[in-house]
């Protein structure tokens, strides 16, 4: 186990959000991964949250210093028996919280104007925006509202409404605009019959702030399956699945000219399918590897996956595995890891936020 070396990796965290999955009912806590020494430690516990709860569907993202915890679906955890949980949804949230990774103090922000979870968010000019997901539990279909926050004023304004209502949608910042990609999208009174469209599914909601306005991009994402992360790195879009599958076996980056997504050279990776050190298990084991949770970061020219699996035979841990790839290098770009391990086994509760450590 070495620690990661190339300059732009240093002075880098990618923080995680995490809740019990055995029979400690803990609810979320933050964790960090630092990626200069290859090692995780324990932030603490999101603030607020009452015992046997859990934050799920909620968005993290950086800016400066602060890590912000955005809205979300708010469950409550009902022992079943054994080391099974069921769980009931309890409410859509529309707090906010900021952490700053500095001063390692928990803020509470102006909320949201519309609760909601499942929903795209993304960082553009130190601005938070946000659009789409759910607002209320039992509704079928998601939201057309857009807001965006500045945080030097601790306030929401709202946006115009996108043309379609989407909910577990992406939101990435490419090109300097905002782009609300894929997702469970519906058009309107206009396609009553087809509530669920797979031209509109497709497409993705591209703003301009400069407009004030979304405009419609069809067929960016050709999957009716919502993508599961994409991701900007040095004005190139990547993917890596959707969904149902989070790692389809490689990375794919967008290519705006014919409107594609095409397969990277040389990453194919058969282990992040499972962890690393798998070479003592044997057919017999069981319950077989399976892995938990997986979630991207970018970090200079290298996309971070921080894997988490379950071990043959170790059905209440969860055995963590990081896995980069170099996305400038001209051949094989993979690099594994295993970096120190908690006992229990998590769950992911939202996908991960970088934030780059000032000196």
């Amino acid at each position: 186990m070495g620690s990661l070396s190339p300059q732009q990796e240093q002075n880098h965290c990618i923080y995680a959000s995490f809740c019990r999955r055995d029979t400690n009912y803990t609810s979320n806590w933050l964790e960090c991964y630092d990626s200069s020494i290859n090692a995780w430690h324990h932030v603490g516990k999101i603030p607020g949250l009452i015992h046997n709860h859990v934050l799920k569907d909620f968005s993290m993202v950086t800016i400066a210093d602060s890590v912000y915890v955005i809205g979300g679906r708010l469950c409550r955890k009902l022992p079943a028996g054994g080391s099974v949980q069921d769980e009931v949804d309890v409410e859509v949230q529309s707090s906010v919280l900021c952490y700053n990774t500095r001063g390692n103090e928990w803020s509470k922000c102006a909320s949201l104007g519309i609760p909601r979870f499942d929903f795209a968010c993304t960082v553009s000019g130190d601005k938070i925006y946000v659009a789409g997901g759910k607002s209320e539990l039992d509704c079928p279909r998601g939201i057309s509202s857009a807001e965006v926050y500045d945080p030097t004023l601790d306030e929401w304004k709202p946006l115009p409404d996108m043309s379609t209502f989407r909910y577990k949608c992406v939101g990435v910042t490419w090109q300097g605009k905002i782009h609300v990609v894929g997702g469970f999208a519906w058009g309107g009174e206009s396609n009553r019959e087809a509530p669920w469209h797979t031209l509109e599914r497709s497409s993705a909601e591209v703003y301009d702030s400069e407009r004030d306005k979304w405009d419609v991009m069809l067929g960016m994402w050709k999957l009716d399956v919502p993508p599961n992360q994409i991701v900007a790195v040095n004005g190139t879009l990547f993917s890596s699945g959707d969904c149902l599958n989070a790692w389809k076996g490689h990375i794919e980056l967008y290519d705006k000219k014919l409107n594609m997504w095409n397969e990277v050279d040389g990453s194919h990776l058969q282990t992040l399918s499972s962890p690393i050190s798998t070479s003592d298990a044997t057919e017999a084991d069981w319950p077989p590897v399976r892995r938990l949770y997986l979630t991207m970061a970018p970090i200079g020219t290298h996309l971070y996956f921080l894997a988490g699996y379950r071990m043959p035979g170790e059905i209440s841990r969860t055995s963590s595995a990081v896995h980069v790839f170099d996305t400038s290098a001209n051949e094989y770009g993979w690099r594994s890891f295993e970096p120190m391990e908690e006992e229990g086994e998590k769950e992911l509760c939202s996908h991960c936020c970088v934030v780059r450590q000032t000196l």
